[in-house]
């Protein structure tokens, strides 16, 4: 039985999602820069700290580098979407619209 989305569309998103993600991650690595540089003011209360390392280490979660999350979760989840594409239907709709991939 066909499926009634289209993969391809959704292979599209996931384009256009990696482009922004990649787009946003000197933002994020600013950010944690900051907080690094908040972390030396001085007699900072721990409560502070703690929230400074928070942020960090969302940062790292989000973009990877870590030795917990070596691929960031955004390109994680970006493989995570592309994997769980029907390949059949992927086939399928490409032979629909030729063997050319479009720049558009």
């Amino acid at each position: 039985m066909p499926i009634r989305w289209n993969p391809a569309e959704v292979r599209e998103a996931a384009d256009e999602i990696e482009k922004l993600v990649k787009d946003a991650l000197p933002i994020l690595e600013r950010a944690r820069d900051t907080a690094r540089k908040a972390l030396k003011i001085p007699n900072l209360p721990q409560y502070v700290v703690q929230k400074l390392h928070s942020i960090i280490g969302e940062v790292d979660r989000a973009t990877g580098g870590t030795h917990f999350d070596p691929v960031g979760r955004y390109k994680s989840a970006l493989e995570g979407l592309r994997k769980s594409l029907p390949k059949s239907e992927m086939a399928q709709d490409n032979r629909k619209y030729g063997d050319q991939v479009s720049l558009m």
